[in-house]
């Protein structure tokens, strides 16, 4: 069982009239001094590539909002909107005191060339320091909270040992805090435990997407903290989104092309419409459910959740204080196995 700490939330002044107050709990991650919040903000939509138009002023007001909402955590990556992602982040946090700054963490893996902004998945030692001292600048701190690498490269040879070697030495020099792992399996996760200790795990994990299960479960038996990104299925399980909203998407939004949103669209829809009487049940909207079938994931510490505007942090944060009985997985196990939605393993055995 992870350690809890607690946070206070102050509601946004529309939501006093509906409660008092919200206790957002946190967790150690891993075997880690640091602890955070259940749920963090995601930020790949503030560098506005692939998701359409998204205003600067509502990414800083997004930002500011989940840090006063009592999140201390923001999840980036130097390629979301090549830096302008960790710019705005830098612009948002600007004036915050030490104690009510939100930790940041971002990523290494997936480079851009200025001049053509031709991205390349590259992990040459070379290339992780200098990235490195980019996301510093744009961030504006002297060390990252979070290091992690994005994903395997796919565009050089640079052996996994070798990449996770120059990661561990950042750490011992005090450029990174701690030092994590996105989208690697669990073979290459144990090839990275036998050089340096892998203090996190980033994997996707949602009710559709479920097929990270071993991964999860190797971080739970090596003391390595999980944040899990796209609970939300990129907005399949808000409760909102429609087959009609599918066929509008802007042209520059990745979503047009990807099978979540094409082919298994009407299972998708249909799974996240099964989520609906256990939101009611539970007086929360459907993306609180949704959120929580990810946080009470056995080796789960937190989750990634991305907002385009203050308003949608409205749904998502009732899910810190939601607790899913048997009776609510087994009602979402059963709604998986009736939908055939997604990929990966229909449940899991909860951890009391």
């Amino acid at each position: 069982m992870q350690n809890l700490s607690w946070r206070r939330w102050i509601p946004h002044p529309a939501e006093r009239a509906k409660q008092n107050a919200l206790i957002i709990p946190m967790r150690q991650l891993g075997s880690s001094s640091l602890h955070i919040t259940v749920v963090g903000l995601g930020s790949w939509a503030f560098g506005k590539n692939g998701w359409g138009r998204q205003r600067d002023d509502d990414s800083i007001a997004t930002i500011r909002h989940a840090v006063s909402a009592g999140i201390n955590w923001i999840d980036t990556a130097a390629i979301y909107g090549l830096g302008h992602s960790e710019e705005i982040i830098a612009n948002a946090l600007a004036g915050m005191s030490a104690a009510d700054r939100p930790h940041v963490f971002t990523k290494v893996g997936v480079s851009w060339d200025p001049s053509s902004q031709v991205t390349r998945h590259v992990l040459d030692p070379v290339v992780i320091r200098r990235e490195l001292d980019a996301s510093l600048r744009r961030l504006q701190v002297d060390c990252v909270d979070l290091y992690q690498v994005h994903k395997p490269p796919r565009d050089d040879c640079t052996p996994l040992e070798v990449y996770w070697q120059t990661m561990a030495d950042l750490k011992a020099a005090g450029k990174v805090r701690l030092i994590g792992l996105s989208n690697h399996d669990v073979a290459m996760l144990d090839r990275a435990e036998r050089i340096a200790h892998v203090d996190s795990l980033q994997p996707p994990l949602s009710v559709i997407n479920r097929l990270a299960a071993a991964e999860i479960a190797w971080a739970a038996e090596h003391g390595t903290g999980v944040i899990v990104y796209s609970p939300l299925q990129s907005g399949l399980l808000t409760g909102e989104f429609t087959a009609e909203r599918a066929a509008n998407l802007p042209a520059d939004d990745w979503r047009r092309a990807h099978r979540d949103f094409t082919s298994d669209l009407i299972a998708n829809l249909a799974l996240a419409d099964r989520l609906g009487p256990i939101a009611r049940r539970h007086g929360v909207p459907v993306s609180a459910v949704a959120v929580a079938w990810t946080l009470a994931w056995p080796g789960v510490t937190g989750a990634i959740v991305g907002a385009r505007h203050p308003d949608q942090l409205l749904g998502w944060l009732s899910a810190t204080r939601l607790h899913l009985a048997e009776e609510d997985q087994s009602e979402i196990a059963a709604a998986i196995l009736a939908t055939r939605a997604g990929s990966g393993p229909p449940g899991f055995a909860t951890c009391e």
